[in-house]
């Protein structure tokens, strides 16, 4: 038996670091664009978050969108919108113009991530989600660690626009090796019949379509409580991401007095470790202690509490004006942050319902990308009001305990929900009309 399976990881995980390329770049260049622009604070944070507006919103028609158009095809529109983004965010010549710029690239990034899961729900078996899974959300930590130096330093040679020429180009390449390379597993003549029977035998979710409207099965789905818990959990853990991802470069050059190229090194140290992380206790410790006979819900529920009390490192970050402290903090925090997110998309693999998954990772990367359009501009303003960032991480501390709390206490199994139309039935149940 052949493992094809793992190149459409590989294929999925190289996306995922052109995307954070793509996201990066802005972060890295806004000290050019404060001084091009005479930004203040809460307008550099409306900047940082334009991205989010269209990304967050798109998240939940993406899902049903997902399940019923297939992977296929929406990341494929979805790669060359992305490309065309970043091309007009480099030519753009107003302010105006780039934060247009930034909204299409959110429309073009939005259905990634749920196609990534579903993906994933496709052609691996359940025993291997886990590895699966980090393969590729490491890379979102992973692309941070190489993109910020790395972009720093051509935006220090070439300026702003330079970085988005750079990333565009990226996005192309992308774009074509996805179209030539990925297809479903019932269509791909690369996959030995071994290997299709190895994933159907182990648990694969099936391309077929949910029973039912996509809005039936969305309010069916809202109406579970252990969806709610890792709704809330995963978007308590999206604020201090996107602080994170959005405002570490100019938290360090600002706060701290760096220089563009010195707060792109420093900044990757932290996404060094999330990385580690990710992979070795979101993936590879979760896949294996669940296949020694541990009870799985136990052991992703242990994780996520873990992996969040972790995230309340920040809060040293909060009480110090040494960078390397600083960094020691943060690095800390994302660490343990990280982990909890390669868990928490795995989740959507186990408990959705035939054919939905990517209505259900829709609805909870909607409430983790949120936090994309709240963070930023939160935390601009906080700066703007106070001259620090000390209240700014605080307030992501108080989120995080939410957070841990709806995954203790809301958070109750990782069983399969019933379908909203069970299998040769043409009503709903009667929880849902009740509803």
């Amino acid at each position: 038996m052949k493992k094809h399976r793992w190149s459409i990881a590989f294929l999925i995980a190289v996306g995922v670091i052109v995307n954070y390329f793509d996201r990066t770049n802005m972060s890295i260049a806004m000290p050019l664009l404060k001084e091009e622009f005479n930004l203040t604070p809460g307008q550099m944070g409306i900047f940082l978050s334009a991205f989010a507006w269209s990304y967050a919103i798109l998240q939940i028609p993406v899902g049903p969108l997902l399940d019923k158009l297939g992977v296929k095809w929406v990341t494929r529109v979805g790669t060359m919108i992305w490309t065309v983004a970043c091309l007009l965010t480099a030519v753009a010549n107003g302010w105006g113009l780039i934060i247009l710029s930034r909204v299409l690239l959110g429309v073009g990034e939005a259905p990634y991530f749920p196609a990534a899961a579903k993906a994933i729900s496709h052609w691996f078996p359940k025993n291997e989600r886990g590895k699966a899974i980090t393969s590729y959300d490491a890379q979102s930590k992973l692309s941070n660690a190489i993109g910020a130096p790395i972009i720093a330093l051509i935006v220090t040679e070439w300026g702003w626009r330079g970085g988005f020429v750079a990333t565009a180009i990226l996005s192309l390449l992308y774009a074509i090796v996805f179209w030539v390379w990925y297809r479903e597993p019932h269509e791909d003549e690369r996959l030995t019949k071994e290997e299709y029977a190895y994933i159907v035998e182990g648990g694969s979710q099936s391309s077929e379509e949910a029973s039912g409207s996509a809005m039936e099965n969305l309010r069916y789905l809202l109406t579970k409580r252990k969806v709610w818990a890792v709704f809330i959990g995963f978007a308590a853990y999206g604020y201090s991401w996107f602080l994170f991802l959005t405002w570490l470069p100019g938290y360090l050059a600002t706060e701290m007095g760096m220089s563009i190229l010195k707060s792109g090194w420093y900044s990757a140290i932290p996404w060094i470790v999330g990385t580690i992380t990710e992979f070795v206790f979101g993936g590879w410790l979760v896949d294996r202690l669940v296949n020694k006979g541990y009870n799985s819900t136990r052991v992703r529920k242990t994780t996520l509490v873990i992996g969040m009390l972790f995230g309340l490192s920040i809060i040293g970050a909060a009480f110090t004006h040494n960078p390397n402290v600083a960094v020691f903090w943060i690095s800390l925090a994302l660490g343990g942050l990280v982990v909890t997110s390669g868990v928490a998309y795995t989740i959507p693999t186990f408990i959705a319902p035939k054919g939905s998954v990517g209505t259900l990772t829709g609805i909870l990367t909607f409430g983790n990308n949120s936090m994309g359009i709240i963070a930023p501009i939160a935390t601009g303003f906080i700066v703007q009001a106070t001259g620090s960032f000390m209240y700014a991480f605080l307030v992501a501390a108080a989120l995080l305990v939410v957070g841990i709390l709806s995954y203790l206490f809301l958070l109750t199994d990782l069983e399969p929900i019933e379908p909203a139309i069970p299998e040769g039935s043409q009503h709903p149940p009667t929880e849902l009309m009740v509803k």
